[in-house]
Parts: C-alpha cells; structure tokens; sequence
C-alpha cells in the first residue's frame, strides 16, 4: 500500500467517525480461518429449488419461523377476546408485514363474505344510505396514507413496575401500515351532515357489536374507510372487508368489520368509552374521551428478547410515533438518562406514522441502562413514569407513554427494569 493510499484510508475513517470512535473494521471484518460453509458446496448450491407454483402466496424463509405474533395467555378472560403483540425486535422500518401486525378482538374475529357486507349511514342525514363494498370501492378520491395504529393499553401493564420482559409485550400492541380507502367525509357529505350532527357512532359487525362515539370534527378531517392495507386487502384479524381508520387517535376507535356509522348530536356513552377505555385517576375519578395517542418510543435492539451478542461495533435502534403530529426528534441515552444522544432518523419521517431510529454503538462489555425520548412536531417530549404517576395514580391501564428502561448486563442479556 502506498503512503498515499494509506493516507487517503485514515481520512475515509475520520470522515465516517470510525478512526477515533473504536469502530474501525477489523472487529467485524476480520480474518478468518477456512469454514466448511465456504470451502464446501453447499446443499442448496446443488439441487433445483422449488418452483414457482410450490408457493402461490409468499411466505417467509423457514429459517424466519420464529418472528411471529405472540398473546400472554393471562392477560385477557379468554383467546376470544384477547391480544396478539408485534414482535417489534424482530423488525427494521416503519411497516409492519400484515401477517405481523397486533390484533385485538372482544369476541374473535369476524369471518365476513364481502358479497353480503354492507356499510350504512343512518342518523341525522339528508339521506339514509346502505353500500355495498364495491359501491365502495368505486367512488373517486381514493387514498393511500401510512399510520400507526396503537392500543390505548399499550404498555399498560407497566403502570405498577416493569413485569413483561419483551419489547413485543411492553409495547407490541402497536403496528404502521399504508392504507388504502376513501375519506368518511366522501360518504358523509354524500349522506349530507344535518346542522345538529356532531357526533358519529362507527359499529363493527362481529359479534362484540363494538362502538365509539366520534366527534364529528374528525370524521371530517382525516378518518378513512379502508379496504386494503399495504397494497393488498385488509387481513380478517384487521377488519376485512371494511374498516375505520382514525389517524393518531386511541386503536379501539378503529373500528373493524365496518357495518355502520350513524350520525348524532351528542356522544353514546356506550361500553368501549364508559366501563372501558376511560382513564381511572387516584382520587377515584376517571378521564374520559381521552382520544390521542401521546408521543411514545421504545428501544427495540437491543431488548430482553433481542440481547448483545457481541461486543465492539453494535447498533441501537428502536421505533417513534406521536398522535399529535410527526417526530421531530430522539434522544438515546446508555447511562440512565445522566447523558443523552440524538439518534439518527433514517427513513420517511411522516405525520401520525411511526419512525425508525439508529444510534451506532461500540459496546465494550459495560453495563447498560438504555432509553429513549422523543419529542414530537407541536413540542410535546415524552415524559418519565415518575412524571405521569405524579399526575396520573397507578390505577389506569391507558396511555402509558412513560420513558422505558432496559438494562443490558456485561453478558449482554437484558432486562426490563425501572430506575428513578
């Protein structure tokens, strides 16, 4: 090598913050001694693979077999009426694979012919009017549009202390897809809105006859009725055929199975937004209509299910999102919040979606105390739990967006734990 060459080489490294950061190359491009994986032919390098028509729908690498959703069984009354979490450390983006995102069902899931489904508008409209799917599906302004979609119980087990020790079951209850629909307000001015219609009732048609009162202000501003999601149709688990999207705003309201919206002048009070989905305080009272989805992030790696494995080069990484707005900004700390590091957002950085982080670490085998913070577009920045118990109690199970904390031990493993 040249002194040129060898000159031009540590400046590369300095650009790329290798040189001076314990990053350098050798520690993952490193010699190594002959492998038979590479002196010998491989089964797969000798025999035909499958054809094409011996997987007609595509289907992940066998080898990929254990990325899968997964329920805490003691979590719910029964499977009927339960939850299936994201396996969010198995996962680098912002969209969820359909097959992977979170479903929540109060009585299973609604096996619906798309034939003898029907939506109808009824209430306080200039015109009450039932469509088919298809009647659906034909009106102009079709819409493509990336959300998440989060349970308001989304990380509600913590409330009391860390006691699930997975980021999938910490906060797996949430997924981003696109959607593909049609604005409600498409429907509804079609319907004609009465001046005392302030208030819709979206009602699903599974047997739970799930129901939220919508303030008529949203329905108008960005709700969609959707009919596919990453560009093929909606999963039975998410509604098939028709389901309400509301951007930013708690999962519950999503209403799936979509078989009517009626039009109102004042809310229902109905199960889901009573007994339910109401935020219990310490003083015995309860927040109601609390529809948003405050600002939130997680570390996903490394996290109990995803430990260290080596040490030297490794890179941290995790997911945000707000119901207020976009990601403006994430802070990573490894030291329990005494310093703090903005993170790399990498990706599409969209309004209501969720966004992907990185930090590049050199991990010398020291403990860890890992979080995250994120601040939104309108300034909100995700608070501590000690922040939110001081104003919330420990009673709710709801909107829990407090900072999370994994500690990662010199082995590597990791933990779900609180510090104060």
């Amino acid at each position: 090598m040249s002194e040129n060459t060898a000159l031009d080489r540590r400046r590369f490294l300095r650009a790329a913050g290798l040189a001076g950061a314990g990053l350098a190359l050798p520690a993952l491009a490193q010699e190594r001694k002959p492998e038979s994986v590479i002196t010998e032919v491989q089964d797969w390098a000798r025999n035909l693979g499958d054809g094409v028509q011996a997987h007609p729908y595509g289907m992940p690498s066998e080898y990929e077999k254990h990325v899968v959703r997964r329920d805490v069984e003691w979590l719910t009354a029964g499977r009927e009426s339960s939850v299936n979490f994201t396996p969010l450390h198995e996962l680098d983006g912002i969209i969820t694979p359909n097959g992977l995102c979170f479903e929540r069902h109060h009585s299973g899931i609604a096996n619906i012919d798309p034939a003898k489904h029907r939506l109808m508008l009824n209430g306080l409209l200039d015109r009450q009017l039932v469509f088919t799917v298809d009647d659906i599906k034909r009106f102009p302004g079709r819409i493509n549009k990336a959300y998440f979609l989060e349970c308001a119980a989304n990380s509600g087990m913590e409330w009391r202390g860390a006691q699930l020790n997975g980021c999938q079951f910490t906060h797996g209850m949430v997924h981003n897809v696109w959607y593909t629909g049609i604005p409600l307000k498409t429907l509804l001015d079609e319907a004609g809105i009465k001046t005392n219609g302030k208030w819709i009732l979206a009602e699903g048609a599974d047997a739970a006859g799930m129901t939220r009162s919508i303030p008529i202000e949203k329905a108008l501003k960005d709700c969609m009725v959707a009919w596919a999601m990453n560009g093929e149709a909606l999963r039975p688990e998410q509604g098939y055929p028709l389901r309400l999207v509301v951007p930013g705003w708690e999962g519950n309201m999503w209403v799936k199975w979509l078989r009517r919206i009626e039009v109102g002048d004042q809310p229902w009070h109905h199960r889901e937004e009573t007994s339910k989905y109401t935020d219990l305080l310490a003083d015995g009272r309860a927040r109601r209509f609390t529809w948003i989805m405050d600002a939130k992030s997680i570390v996903t790696n490394p996290s109990p299910q995803a430990p260290l494995k080596h040490k030297g080069p490794n890179v941290l990484t995790g997911i945000a999102w707000s119901g207020r707005g976009s990601v403006a900004r994430v802070d990573v700390t490894t030291d329990g919040g005494k310093n703090w590091k903005g993170a790399r957002l990498d990706g599409p950085v969209m309004p209501l979606s969720l966004a992907r982080f990185y930090v590049d670490i050199d991990w010398n085998g020291q403990e860890m105390l890992i979080q995250s913070r994120v601040m939104d577009s309108s300034g909100y920045v995700q608070p501590t739990k000690d922040e939110l118990r001081k104003v919330r109690g420990v009673n709710s199970i709801y909107h829990n967006n407090g900072i999370h904390t994994w500690l990662v031990r010199a082995n590597g493993e990791t933990e779900n734990v609180e510090i104060s």
